[in-house]
């Protein structure tokens, strides 16, 4: 298959690299498809999770690595596969994903385990028996279970959103614009909910910083700020403050009124 799609080992094994350089995997890189001990062949346990998460995205891949035992033909011969995952089908909620074994890696064991709405990648690597890599892969999903639950950090951050505008959303000056009031909104969370210790949830930090003056026009959806969401003092997620309307430069009809409007008010003070 790798080369069917890549020409060779090494065409495949750099479209592996293209891959890994785009969903931002910085500490892993490929030189074989079959990944058996080499030197400059590596990853971490983060990025392994990382590459699960979107590889379970790819629904025949999903389906592939949640079958627990088919149905093959070999030459017009039928041979029963099972797949060598020890928790698909035996711990509550496993729905994947892969093991593996080389004598430098030891065994290895990503599994997938959705529980509700909570659903979690936990990756085993270096163990030295299938026994240990399948007990400390149960200890972690266990683990997490019985001690993170899900907390809403988009619905959390626009309250507090909320609380800064109304102190702070008249302290943006709009120089030459039609209106002097600025409307604002957050942008895109890149995590809307997160799983955190419930003796966490006081340790989580929300810091707004925005520019205090700008100039007209001002465009819908323009980055006028940042809130930097952090916990136990580790930024977790930026989110953009954008204006969620535009805000015209005014015109020669804008000044001529607030002139006429002016001298009107100094010739007649009592209108």
């Amino acid at each position: 298959m790798a080369i069917e799609i890549g020409g060779n080992v090494e065409g495949f094994a750099e479209l592996m690299n293209e891959k890994a350089k785009e969903l931002g995997l910085t500490n892993t890189h490929f030189v074989t498809p079959h990944g058996l001990d080499n030197p400059e062949h590596y990853t971490t346990a983060v990025e392994l999770a990382k590459l699960t998460d979107y590889a379970m995205k790819n629904e025949k891949f999903a389906q592939i690595v949640g079958t627990k035992t088919t149905t093959i033909y070999i030459n017009n011969q039928q041979k029963q596969i099972n797949n060598t995952n020890e928790l698909l089908g035996v711990l509550n909620g496993v729905i994947g994903v892969k093991t593996g074994f080389t004598n430098n890696a030891g065994r290895c064991l990503i599994t997938e385990t959705k529980r509700g709405d909570i659903d979690i990648i936990t990756v085993v690597l270096g163990a030295d028996t299938k026994k240990i890599r399948t007990q400390d892969s149960i200890k972690l999903i266990e683990y997490t279970y019985a001690n993170f639950s899900e907390y809403n950090l988009k619905q959390k951050a626009e309250e507090e959103f909320e609380s800064w505008k109304h102190i702070n959303n008249n302290r943006i000056e709009i120089i030459k614009g039609k209106t002097s009031r600025i409307e604002l909104e957050l942008d895109n969370f890149e995590e809307e909910s997160i799983l955190v210790k419930q003796v966490q949830i006081d340790k989580l930090e929300y810091t707004f910083n925005t520019i205090t003056t700008l100039e007209a026009p001002v465009l819908e959806g323009q980055k006028i700020g940042t809130l930097i969401i952090k916990l136990d003092g580790e930024i977790i997620e930026t989110v953009d403050i954008i204006c969620s309307s535009q805000i015209d430069k005014k015109d020669w009809w804008d000044y001529f009124k607030e002139n006429f409007t002016t001298i009107t008010r100094f010739t007649f003070p009592n209108i």
